[in-house]
């Protein structure tokens, strides 16, 4: 069992994990094709928009619609646009965050925005199946007796959605293509029947206008009442993050593929912002608000109302089907998504465990969680939108903070204000539909807890790794070492680096060690610049400083940095090196740890040893760590 869960588990080959590095996809495809594969999330929910928009602002629901199109066209994307620019690897906006704030800072800013982002992308896959449950029951070819089976359906859906990723899932651009060709073309078949309906039915617009005039006193109120409900709506907004995440897949260098997914992102914003125009007006003035409640023949599928009600059961079928296949294939987009999030940053931070590289662990999990989810919300579409457009809007305006944040720092003072605009609005509409809906916050920040932990608890379990990737001696440096009769090393923790400490650390290694200074000590120093970061590179210079040898390298921590080292000088000259240390100044245990585990010091001493332990079993070949 273990052996078929880890499978396709990658190992780390040299001395540790190697550094994320993007490499180019195999198969690459055009801007259009791979538009499809975001479009299986974001055109999808017109399965569930119109009908979600109709419950929160009823009559209103066309004009509501018409400012999320407008914060769709001059909001989010312009703002992912530029995202696009800036990341043309496909890590989105949470790497420009890291980028800005560098250190611990930008690492945990990312696991909070990550427990958002598993908020949106999980309750897409339990949302999806939910609508697709909908649809499925209340097909009039469907029996009876299943219509109050709407949580068992849904789980049977998210079941075999993982079951074909144990199965092994290869995310295939040809089936979405297919699916969104399809899916858009009964679209059109079906609002423009609807609109054909509506342009034949004046009386229906005319008892639409009298709805208005008669709940609203004037063209302001209506507007300000679209703002207020505006953030209900914003799950119209699901498919830029995932817009941005596929750009490795079109086709071309980075110029041409920042400037293909550019036009992904503009064709999908226009097209979608179209069918949503019409769809919510045509289903607004078409369908009475009764059949939109929870029960109605409505709810979480307008368009299909519409499709079976004006086109006949057949046709309506028909796009059931293609509105199922879309909606589950959403679910595997979104499940394909957090597969793909999980090795991009946690192992990089060295805050995840090594089954979590394995994709089969992570499906069971993601798969018992989007069980929890479904069985809490009851499967209901409608109630899931409030966890749903809380990850989708956090996502956004993540990234709008990041793009002005960027602009500013550039000195490009125009951009800047115009996000900063956009920033505040995603800001109001964030706040409002947290306030309005607090259950999608609870679920977001219990995403938040759970990766901050089990991010924290494997930092800790993984701390004793090498982690150094390579290791890289200048030419002083190889002098030193090949001249060397034994390697000697003496730890020193550089401050002036005047002649005085070169001396007293002379002193000191004959006082407790009885080493000579003409068995021709090497000083090893270290410096640790970003202890934040988990793994990376060792570049060892050599320095002459005061009649002394010095070995100098940055690390992200000491103790593992000279363990990494000392084995290395063992494997490249046949010597046993030994490490020479002084005990560090006496305090709590506890401290020193936590010291080690954020600034990568602590009682480097015993910690150089224990990485020495884990990293060369053998006693007799394992470099000697001395501490006087």
């Amino acid at each position: 069992m273990r052996q078929w869960l880890l499978k396709g588990l990658k190992r780390p080959e040299g001395l540790s994990s190697a550094p994320h590095e993007e490499e180019t996809p195999e198969h690459q495809h055009s801007w259009w094709q791979v538009m499809c594969l975001t479009g299986v999330d974001y055109f999808s929910t017109l399965g569930y928009q119109p009908g979600i928009a109709a419950l929160a602002a009823g009559a209103l629901s066309p004009i509501a619609t018409l400012v999320l199109v407008a914060l769709t066209l001059f909001g989010a994307l312009p703002t992912y646009r530029a995202v696009a620019e800036q990341s043309p690897n496909g890590l989105g906006s949470l790497s420009m965050l890291e980028r800005l704030l560098p250190g611990w800072r930008g690492k945990l800013l990312v696991l909070f925005l990550l427990g958002f982002v598993a908020t949106a992308f999980i309750v897409t896959i339990t949302l999806s199946a939910a609508d697709a449950t909908a649809h499925i029951l209340h097909n009039p070819f469907v029996p009876e007796f299943l219509a109050g089976w709407q949580v068992p359906v849904t789980l049977m859906l998210i079941a075999a959605l993982g079951g074909v990723f144990l199965a092994g899932f290869s995310e295939a651009i040809s089936i979405a293509v297919v699916l969104v060709a399809v899916y858009l073309l009964l679209n059109v078949v079906v609002v423009g029947s609807a609109v054909q309906h509506v342009l034949t039915a004046p009386e229906k617009v005319t008892g639409w206008q009298n709805a208005l005039s008669t709940d609203y006193a004037s063209p302001l109120a209506m507007v300000a009442v679209a703002l207020y409900v505006m953030p209900k709506l914003a799950l119209g907004l699901s498919g830029f993050e995932t817009g941005v995440a596929v750009m490795p897949l079109v086709k071309g260098d980075l110029a041409e593929r920042v400037t293909g997914a550019r036009k992904l992102l503009t064709t999908a914003a226009l097209i979608m912002s179209v069918f949503l125009i019409t769809s919510s007006f045509a289903t607004t003035v078409l369908i009475p608000p009764a059949e939109f409640a929870e029960g109605g023949a409505a709810n979480g599928r307008a368009l299909a109302y519409l499709a079976h009600e004006y086109l006949g059961d057949w046709f309506g079928t028909a796009y059931d089907l293609s509105t199922i296949a879309i909606l589950w294939f959403a679910g595997a987009s979104a499940l394909a998504g957090l597969l793909n999030i999980v090795p991009r940053y946690l192992p990089r931070y060295g805050m995840a465990p090594d089954w979590t590289r394995a994709s089969r662990p992570m499906v069971l999990v993601f798969t018992a969680i989007a069980f929890v989810i479904t069985m809490v919300f009851g499967a209901e579409v409608e109630t899931q939108g409030g966890a749903y457009a809380t990850g989708v809007l956090a996502l956004i305006l993540s990234a709008a903070v990041a793009v002005t944040l960027s602009a500013w720092t550039a000195g490009r003072t125009r951009p800047a204000l115009f996000f900063g605009f956009v920033t505040l609005v995603f800001a109001y509409a964030t706040v409002a539909n947290i306030i309005e809906r607090p259950d999608g916050l609870v679920i977001a920040l219990l995403f938040v807890l759970a990766i901050v932990v089990v991010s924290l608890i494997s930092r800790a379990t993984r701390s004793t790794e090498l982690r150094v990737t390579r290791i890289s001696l200048d030419d002083r440096a190889r002098r030193f070492i090949n001249e060397a009769a034994e390697l000697y090393l003496i730890a020193n923790e550089p401050h002036g680096r005047d002649a005085k400490e070169y001396v007293d650390k002379a002193r000191e290694a004959w006082e407790l060690h009885r080493l000579r200074t003409s068995e021709g000590l090497l000083f090893l120093e270290v410096t640790v610049p970003d202890a934040s970061e988990f793994a990376g590179e060792l570049r060892v210079t050599g320095e002459e400083r005061h009649g002394f040898r010095i070995l100098r390298m940055h690390s992200t921590t000491i103790a593992n940095s000279i363990a990494a080292l000392l084995l290395h000088l063992r494997d490249q000259t046949g010597k046993t090196p030994h490490v020479y240390f002084h005990w560090a100044a006496e305090g709590n245990p506890i401290g020193a740890l936590l010291r080690y585990l954020v600034f990568g010091g602590g009682d480097i001493p015993p910690l150089t040893r224990e990485v020495l332990r884990q990293a060369e079993p053998d006693p007799d070949r394992r470099p000697v760590v001395h501490v006087g």
